[in-house]
């Protein structure tokens, strides 16, 4: 017989609280959690140091024998049936479980940045969930010391954005904040801005990134504002080969941010 209380109804309120908490940024914001669904991406929450508020899984995709050994201990586990399971769960291919997770704070005074000497991510204005998550992607491949979103259209536990970056979002220092309250701390820290532009700027490979730096990118359609251009220490540009003048984002921010990795010895 199981341990674990265990959840059948489809009408039950946990099933239209996890329902609510995927569908409404606001439901994330008042309650402060949001849904999180497969291994890899609870365990990568877990590292990330977030904290579980309940743990649900399908026994038949995910055994009880295997919880502990997958996630450690987690006090607020439920098990649930196979038809509650495919109420909640968002993506077609499932691994058993969905927690619903405790989020942090993404302010800038709860930013705080390890190396003395940092380079970071700015992206202003990101639209697409995809983009984002394919940004933070970057960021955890490149070991960057953070990502700083200004002026976000979507909150960071948006499902759309966990799933893009694969779990990324809990495994780099994310902060959110508006574009002046973004110059303001650069500035106060001493860290260089690098705008990617399409005018006045420089060979993205002839600016050295060894100082503590910000690159700094804007949407596909309309770049950065004036007023990141106006703060740029060097706006950069990757130049191009072809008819376009621009590139995906999340690539053109890959390039740049390789490049700089590359001069640091990727240290």
């Amino acid at each position: 017989m199981s341990k674990f209380k265990h959840l059948s109804s489809l009408q039950n309120p946990l099933v239209k609280k996890i329902l609510l908490l995927k569908d409404k940024a606001r439901e994330r914001k008042k309650t402060s959690l949001f849904v999180l669904e497969g291994q890899r991406e609870i365990q990568l929450a877990l590292k990330g140091s977030y904290s579980i508020d309940t743990l649900f899984f399908e026994p038949n995709l995910l055994p009880e024998a295997a919880l502990e050994p997958s996630f450690g201990f987690v006090s607020n586990c439920i098990s649930v049936s196979k038809e509650v399971y495919q109420k909640i769960a968002y993506r077609g291919t499932t691994e058993g479980a969905i927690a619903l997770v405790k989020s942090k704070d993404t302010s800038l005074q709860g930013f705080k940045l390890k190396n003395k000497n940092p380079l970071i991510l700015v992206a202003e204005a990101p639209e697409k969930p995809g983009n984002i998550g394919a940004l933070l992607r970057t960021a955890d491949a490149a070991n960057l010391d953070g990502v700083i979103i200004a002026n976000p259209k979507s909150d960071l536990y948006n499902p759309n954005i966990i799933r893009s970056s694969v779990g990324c979002v809990f495994t780099v220092p994310v902060a959110m904040a508006n574009t002046d309250e973004i110059i303001s701390y650069l500035n106060r820290n001493n860290i260089n801005i690098y705008c990617a532009a399409l005018t006045a700027s420089k060979n993205y490979t002839t600016i050295d990134y060894n100082k503590a730096s910000a690159i700094v990118v804007g949407t596909e359609a309309t770049g950065l504002t004036d007023t990141w251009l106006k703060a740029s220490t060097e706006n950069i540009i990757i130049p191009m080969q072809g008819e376009i003048d621009s590139m995906n984002v999340s690539v053109s921010a890959s390039i740049i941010i390789f490049e700089a990795k590359r001069q640091r010895q990727f240290l």
